[in-house]
């Protein structure tokens, strides 16, 4: 998978689920959670395969960053968080998550 190329968000997001990363997590208070198979996960069963950063064109509160994330059972998804002041992601349990 050729990953210096994504240009926006959409094409990151479709190309790593094409690679196996068809879950999507997100970071709530107290664990991250697989949306789609409702599995639960505290930062210590995760690894971060791959991040990438988007830059919004004309308001730096459209930064998105994407996480390729791979839980210890084998599930792989991805997790957006933005730096909005608005998202929803709790970015301490990400901070938490290890890096390959």
């Amino acid at each position: 998978m050729n990953t210096d190329n994504f240009d926006t968000l959409s094409t990151a997001v479709d190309a790593l689920t094409k690679n196996g990363f068809k879950e999507s997590f997100k970071a709530e208070e107290d664990c991250i959670r697989a949306l789609y198979s409702k599995n639960t996960y505290q930062p210590n069963q995760l690894t971060i395969v791959n991040t990438f950063r988007f830059e919004g064109m004309t308001n730096p509160q459209d930064n998105m960053e994407l996480f390729a994330i791979e839980a210890e059972d084998g599930l792989k998804g991805t997790l957006v968080m933005s730096y909005s002041a608005e998202h929803s992601q709790n970015v301490e349990l990400i901070k938490q998550i290890k890096e390959k």
